[in-house]
């Protein structure tokens, strides 16, 4: 048995053993001072580990060997290196390095030979370290070698190769040559698309998500595109994309494409807050997938205090099927208007074609049939419409949940001519832009603005729905929701012809998904265009970016009324 004076000198070996092995630490030194240098060694010869003086000193030969490499990959072919091994706690390496002059380019020869060469976007290297008179740097002559095979790469240059590569070093005289002379042989095209799996689509549809023709010259990034466009559709669970140069045949390579289809059927359900409408519900029921020819159907519903909808449409995919689509949509919304004297019942039904153009506007061509029952104030009346509108909406964002940079525009016309299945001669136009930009990470600037008309041969048969309020979370802040507009006899609001809103905000960023914010709205609805007295409002905010976008809660303070401190909560997109 061990008596405890033994034990404890065990322990005090073992302690003392530890420490001695303790973590060396490597120490570079480079004169005249060269921060690239130093990293780079420090990188070649990476951590010394856990290490005794004999050890360290053993190592300290492998140690000038490693410096050596990483200063010749960095032009310096005439450093002088050398190194100690001093005692301490840690121990220290020291490596000290003198670097002489450089080796520097004297003739730098990059050319592309073959159909590549005809090609703008197939591009040489450009990086200036490669120019006659730099100093040479291994790392980039690699670089440019990469950057040529990779476009061979992404754009089918699969049977290219290099005929001349070389690299010439005179350490002695101080100067390289680089020579690389890249032939790329003939560009292989996209062949016939082929689908499998368990997909229960025509081949009609499958092959108008295919954003290439056939024989199509390959490119890398027409693979990723058909890969997105089939996640993105909707239709389908997993998505695998095989275009291999080595099944190609007389340099077309075939594409296959196997898909598992997603369950036809999803439904959702979520709840919200906004200071306009209080707590709100929504649901929804999605058949993603009717029949071989994709149709598509589904229901959604809002529950809020004053507003209550429900909504079904069905989809018939155009062509390309992923941005065209012919839905067929109804609806009924019961919502109470500025007061609770004031209500609207609106039913309303019809085709939309929506389409995306080249431009990347998108817009919905609509004929919708609306029938609306509604009562403001003292007064009451039944609207018959028939619609025929169209709407162009454009976006521009570097992120979908919270962008640094972007603007949205929204422009928005539809008319009804009386006889026509209309009681009522109506034009109703809107507009809306919306634009935010980022300064130095943290300063963020975001403004918007909103323009409305409606214009009828007797406003009394225009509906609540097509006239306009202002006030709210997403019109003029310090107001309630629908409470700027005009007036009746009796004080009841019943809408205006027109509507003018702005907002300017800026945001500092304090912390991660945190911002605070400042702003000023002003806007009204009215009935002249001669613009009567705008109503003002300034405030402060704060900002929390959520995964799901950001939530944002106001204090506003109205500059025209009488009044103290609104507050207002809302969440979405900025854009």
């Amino acid at each position: 048995m061990r008596t405890f004076p033994t034990f404890c000198a065990g322990l005090a070996l073992f302690l003392l053993s530890t420490s001695l092995l303790a973590e060396a630490r490597l120490v570079v030194r480079v004169q005249p001072a060269n921060a690239a240098l130093k990293e780079n060694v420090e990188s070649y010869i990476g951590s010394l580990g856990e290490r005794d003086l004999d050890a360290l000193q053993r190592f300290r030969r492998v140690a000038e060997a490693q410096a050596e490499q990483a200063a010749q990959a960095l032009g310096y072919y005439q450093a002088q290196i050398v190194s100690e091994v001093s005692e301490g706690d840690p121990l220290r390496l020291t490596i000290r390095i003198v670097p002489g002059e450089p080796v520097r380019l004297r003739e730098v020869i990059l050319r592309i030979d073959g159909p590549a060469n005809q090609m703008r976007a197939f591009r040489l290297p450009s990086d200036p370290p490669l120019k006659v008179g730099e100093v040479l740097n291994h790392g980039r002559y690699d670089a440019a070698k990469r950057q040529i095979q990779n476009q061979a790469s992404r754009y089918g240059f699969f049977a290219g190769r290099f005929t001349r590569q070389r690299l010439r070093i005179d350490p002695r005289a101080g100067v390289a040559d680089i020579e690389l002379i890249y032939d790329s042989g003939p560009r292989y095209l996209l062949g016939a698309v082929s689908f499998e799996g368990d997909a229960p689509f025509e081949a009609q549809l499958l092959q108008r998500m295919v954003p290439f023709a056939g024989d199509t010259p390959y490119d890398s990034e027409l693979i990723a595109e058909l890969y997105q466009a089939l996640r993105s559709s909707g239709y389908f669970e997993t998505v695998s994309v095989d275009a291999n140069p080595s099944a190609a045949e007389q340099q077309r390579i075939p594409v296959n494409v196997r898909l598992q289809a997603r369950k036809p059927r999803s439904m959702g359900l979520g709840l919200g807050y906004s200071t306009d409408v209080g707590p709100r519900g929504r649901a929804n029921w999605t058949r993603h997938w009717a029949n071989p020819q994709g149709h598509s159907y589904g229901a959604e519903m809002e529950l809020s205090a004053p507003r209550q909808n429900v909504g079904l449409w069905y989809d018939v995919p155009g062509d390309p099927p992923l941005t065209d689509k012919l839905r067929y949509a109804g609806g009924y919304q019961y919502e109470e208007l500025a007061d609770t004297d004031s209500l609207s019942r609106l039913l309303t039904v019809g085709p939309e074609w929506h389409s995306k153009l080249d431009s990347g506007w998108q817009r919905v061509i609509s004929l919708k049939w609306q029938h609306e029952q509604y009562e403001l104030g003292d007064d009451s009346g039944l609207s018959t419409l028939l619609l025929p509108g169209i709407s162009y909406a454009y976006l521009r964002s570097d992120n979908q949940v919270d962008p640094q940079h972007g603007y949205r525009l929204q422009f928005d016309l539809s008319a009804a001519k009386n006889g026509l299945l209309s009681d009522a001669d109506v034009l109703h136009a809107k507009v809306l832009l919306k634009g935010l930009t980022t300064l130095a990470d943290k300063h963020r600037l975001l403004g918007r603005v909103q323009f409305g008309g409606t214009e009828s041969g007797g406003f009394s048969a225009v509906p609540p729905s097509l006239r306009f309020f202002a006030g709210g979370d997403q019109s003029v802040r310090g107001y309630d929701y629908q409470s700027l507009s005009p007036e009746n006899a009796q004080g009841d609001k019943i809408g205006g012809h027109y509507l003018f809103a702005a907002s300017a905000e800026y945001q500092y960023l304090v912390a991660e998904r945190w911002r605070v914010a400042t702003f000023v709205d002003q806007g009204n609805s009215f009935n002249s265009l001669d613009f009567p007295s705008l109503k003002s409002a300034v405030g402060i905010g704060l900002r929390w970016v959520s995964p799901v976008g950001p939530l944002r809660l106001d204090l506003a303070h109205p500059l025209d009324d009488q009044g103290g401190v609104r507050v207002h909560f809302s969440m979405g997109p900025e854009l």
